[in-house]
């Protein structure tokens, strides 16, 4: 019986020792979080997109409240909540310029050859490793979605000629649509940059322009008529120096013949100059089929 007593004593006492050492541990250790962390966490998006900067709500509203950041860095909460998160810390606004996703094609199915017919998964991706995915300009937009079906925020819609039409509005500057494009045509750009090359293509000459009638031919014009350094041909393609935005203007897309230099007005609309040949075609080109069963999973078209 006396040794149970003992046990009993020196669980108790061990209990104690153990209990003592979590209490001291707790008072050394413990990390002082600021309660205005969850709150700020509160008013924001919950999307943890990253198009701050950051890994996510919350490291972004840690940052917030220890004064690194802006509220307006944010770009998909409305700037009237921006405003409020603002005013609780008692911080400015902040002047962060919104920035949306851009395509850098316009080489939609009624103005573009498909030289190939893919009949594997339906990923821009996957077409993307048969061949190139078949389009006539190896630089084109495949259509196939894969920049919409990754946005979380409906900011990306496919019209009828299968290219991916971004909603300004909508769209948070998260990034998906540029790692998903396997064409690399994708990037971001803040809303002020309305002069826009909607082309990637690196060839020249007749045989380029026969695959896409809005292709960039590298005549030269938009960068002879635009302010010195502002747009230069580079490798076949017109290239805008946004570091002189504040000079660009619709002069440079007036004598584009293709229009595939194009100012975008406020919300995405893209605008074309008066020497931009008429598209007027609205069904799909349709070359012919010349073989076909290819083991690749392509069809070649001529």
């Amino acid at each position: 019986m006396p040794s149970i007593f003992v046990a009993v004593a020196f669980m108790s006492t061990l209990g104690l020792m153990l209990a003592g050492i979590l209490v001291l541990a707790n008072k050394r250790l413990f990390v002082f979080e600021d309660p205005r962390i969850d709150q700020v966490e509160d008013l924001l998006p919950k999307a943890n997109c990253g198009a701050c900067g950051t890994a996510g709500c919350r490291p972004f509203a840690e940052l917030l409240v220890k004064g690194e950041i802006e509220p307006s860095r944010c770009t998909v909460n409305s700037k009237d909540m921006n405003q409020v998160i603002a005013n609780f810390l008692g911080v400015a606004l902040g002047k962060e310029e919104k920035r949306v996703a851009r395509l850098a094609c316009a080489g939609g199915t009624h103005v573009a050859y498909i030289r190939a017919s893919y009949g594997g998964i339906e990923s821009c991706r996957a077409a993307a490793l048969v061949s190139g995915g078949g389009k006539g300009c190896a630089w084109g937009c495949l259509g196939m979605g894969d920049c919409a079906e990754v946005c979380d925020f409906d900011a990306i819609r496919m019209n009828r000629h299968g290219l991916p039409v971004v909603t300004d509005a909508n769209c948070s500057a998260c990034g998906d649509c540029v790692e998903v494009c396997p064409k690399d045509l994708f990037s971001l750009h803040p809303v002020s940059h309305q002069l826009w090359v909607a082309c990637s293509n690196r060839e020249i000459g007749d045989a380029a322009e026969a695959e896409c009638a809005v292709i960039c031919t590298a005549c030269g014009r938009c960068a002879q008529d635009s302010p010195e350094g502002l747009i230069e041909i580079r490798d076949n393609l017109a290239v805008v120096d946004y570091g002189k935005n504040s000079l660009a203007s619709r002069v440079a897309i007036e004598r584009c013949p293709t229009g595939a230099i194009v100012w975008l007005e406020r919300g995405g609309k893209a605008e074309k100059g008066r020497d931009a040949r008429k598209v007027v075609r609205k069904e799909a080109l349709q070359p012919a089929l010349v073989r076909s069963g290819s083991r690749s999973g392509i069809a070649a078209r001529v």
